[in-house]
């Protein structure tokens, strides 16, 4: 299918396919960025990048953490339906989640472009299965070079393909090694089509910058990471410009979900883990020169349930017929300023589906949680990560962000059942006005319970 003909004002398709870059921050926060008015870190190349294309202001992933959110980004689909809603961890207590996994039966964007003769590379962070019927070579991806998990969980192992390659991980080194290994392979497939996912370990703690940016930013440690988290954006950009494949090639920067202590969520409540839109609401720019116009700042409710559909149709790859994609495809909104018609965008937690946005409206059915902040503070000074560097089994910088770093709104109204939030006048989610809006209420409850019923058996009985 041509693109050229699918959507007005789209450049006119070349011959060869576009490439398709995707790069994924760990636990990036919605104000992480100076583009997204964070005071002090400082990001030229991604406010550059958002110059150039289009920086999105209302981008959701489904859940507040890790693995469930990248099976999302990867398959279309929401965690009940692509089966990760937990995140595997071969440190768990009891022996750990070993067992969990992307299922064989899901189809990824790895498989999609490779079936389609792309060359698919993933570079950073898996996090969707640590056994090896779980590696991302078994789904869809020729190169894989990364942690197989979060950067805290032991062991943190390096493999390469389906090798361990290094133990224990010089942390430092990753944002360097993850960039170098990016432009190599943008370099090695600059005559045929390629997709590349790039899921950086930063800024998951351990936050561990490189010696060329460590202390440098001049805001903090976390500040450092950003720095160079953002010359690695510029580097995989120059990299695409400097082969000539700028408007042959879409990228696409986001977050997983929302800030750990230390981030910023630019003025949202909570943090990650909370389903507040601190948790669930993240930074995305896309950038697509010749295609995608520039200057543009988009305020549509998106998801990255949306971007399999997206990236597959302005390739000209058949969307799976045989099961439920919740996305649409987002480039009439990135070319024509389209809407969408309203639709809902659920946030899920745990085993339980406890938010639905749509159109100006959030509800929560169930009490938004905290993130163990309480405990923290009891702990106060005292308290210690279980998953802080150890300087044997984790190498990285000791001065870790803490629990009074919070990232979020601590202030609004008291948890409760059926919450209701006017996100167009209270981004922060501090007055509840389910009171004003009951038939708003029912009708999103009424949603959620129509989704609740599409849930796997296993799941179902969790929910209200």
């Amino acid at each position: 299918m041509a693109l050229a003909g699918a959507l007005p004002g789209v450049a006119e398709a070349t011959s060869k396919p576009p490439n398709v870059v995707i790069i994924f921050a760990d636990d990036l926060g919605y104000g992480d960025l100076e583009c997204y008015g964070h005071p002090e870190f400082k990001t030229p190349r991604l406010n550059r990048m958002a110059e150039e294309g289009a920086r999105l202001t209302q981008f959701y992933v489904p859940v507040p953490y890790c693995a469930p959110s990248r099976g999302t980004l990867l398959t279309g689909r929401y965690p009940w339906r692509h089966g990760v809603w937990r995140n595997p961890a071969p440190d768990a207590p009891n022996g750990g989640v070993n067992d969990v996994g992307i299922p064989e039966d899901e189809v990824t964007l790895g498989e999609a472009f490779q079936a389609a003769g792309y060359a698919t590379s993933c570079i950073g962070k898996w996090h969707l299965g640590h056994r090896p019927e779980f590696f991302p070579t078994r789904h869809g991806f020729d190169e894989y070079y990364g942690i197989l998990y979060s950067n805290d969980m032991r062991p943190v192992q390096l493999i390469e393909n389906e090798e361990v390659v290094e133990y224990p991980v010089v942390q430092a080194t990753l944002t360097q090694r993850y960039t170098a290994r990016a432009v190599d392979f943008i370099e090695r497939n600059r005559d045929k089509p390629f997709f590349l996912y790039l899921p950086h370990a930063m800024p998951h703690k351990p936050l561990a910058p490189s010696e060329a940016f460590y202390k440098q930013s001049g805001a903090g440690l976390y500040g450092d990471v950003i720095a160079e988290l953002d010359w690695s954006v510029g580097r995989v950009l120059d990299t695409i410009a400097e082969l000539g494949l700028d408007e042959q090639t879409f990228v696409l920067f986001t977050s997983d979900n929302g800030p750990w202590f230390g981030g910023s969520t630019g003025g949202l409540r909570g943090m990650k883990a909370a389903t507040w839109d601190g948790g669930l609401r993240v930074p995305a720019i896309v950038r697509w020169p010749g295609h995608v116009p520039a200057g543009q700042v988009i305020d549509e409710p998106l998801g990255t349930i949306d971007v399999l559909p997206t990236v597959l149709t302005l390739a000209g790859i058949d969307l799976p017929e045989d099961r439920v994609l919740d996305g649409r495809d987002m480039m009439p909104v990135f070319v024509n300023g389209a809407a969408f018609d309203a639709r809902p965008l659920f946030g899920m937690r745990g085993d339980q589906l406890m938010t639905v946005r749509m159109g100006r409206f959030k509800l929560h059915v169930t009490p938004p949680r905290g993130t163990l902040l309480s405990q923290f503070r009891e702990n106060g000074e005292a308290w210690v990560d279980p998953r802080g560097p150890d300087g044997v089994t984790i190498l990285a910088p000791y001065e870790q962000s803490r629990p009074d770093e919070y990232p979020g709104l601590l202030t609004g109204d008291e948890s409760t059942e059926m919450m209701l939030f006017d996100l167009e006048y209270d981004p922060g989610e501090q007055r509840n006005v389910a009171g004003k809006h009951p038939e708003v209420v029912e009708d999103l409850k009424r949603r959620i319970e129509e989704m609740v019923a599409q849930f796997p058996d296993e799941l179902r009985s969790s929910n209200p």
